[in-house]
């Protein structure tokens, strides 16, 4: 099997189904986050919740929420159009938002029924608080610290000399052996029942 970071690097470019070295699988995307933007993703719910909580606000075209979801998050969620724009679609479904054709884009506003079902939620916090909360907890920023790792060894590997990749390689042996360390030492205080 290839080895990245000891042998030559084949011609990925002729593979249509390979995007670089990795292969069709980008390290962000091992992790849970998507290529260019990391950060936890959101359950399908969330996006309902955050339409809903959006138009509360203030009618909006969907672009326009994915913009102010990024920016509400500081860019840690950016829902795709494929996610947005069918859930509008369900949302005017079911009577809760009406859709009103605007300088040739498809503004969203509630109807009676969905301020009520915004309603609902009350004083809950909204949906993009929650995933601001999520990316700050211990699991996300070990997660982000990751891609950022990916992102550092992936410059290695495009751009990198061949001593560069071998001093890559044994920082990245020697880091895998120091995090078995951790959890060993967890281990065992555990068995010891010492802190």
């Amino acid at each position: 099997m290839f080895n990245t970071f000891t042998q030559e690097r084949p011609d990925w470019r002729r593979h249509h189904h390979r995007r670089g070295p990795w292969g069709p699988f980008p390290p962000f995307e091992m992790f849970g986050g998507q290529r260019g933007g990391g950060g936890p993703r959101a359950r399908r719910g969330d996006v309902r919740a955050a339409a809903l909580a959006l138009l509360r606000e203030r009618p909006m075209h969907g672009y326009e929420m994915i913009q102010e979801l990024e920016e509400r998050t500081g860019g840690r969620w950016r829902p795709s159009a494929g996610s947005i724009y069918p859930t509008l679609q369900l949302l005017e479904d079911e009577g809760l938002v009406a859709a009103e054709e605007i300088d040739g884009k498809r503004r969203f506003t509630l109807t009676a029924d969905g301020i009520a079902e915004a309603e609902k939620r009350g004083d809950a916090r909204p949906p993009w608080e929650q995933v601001g909360e999520a990316a700050n907890a211990p699991a996300g920023r070990l997660r982000d610290g990751i891609a950022q790792l990916a992102v550092a060894v992936m410059q290695v590997v495009q751009a990198g000399s061949e001593d560069q990749i071998k001093r890559t390689l044994d920082i990245l042996n020697d880091a895998r052996r120091r995090i078995y360390t951790v959890l060993g030492e967890d281990i065992e205080r555990d068995e010891t029942g010492e802190a």
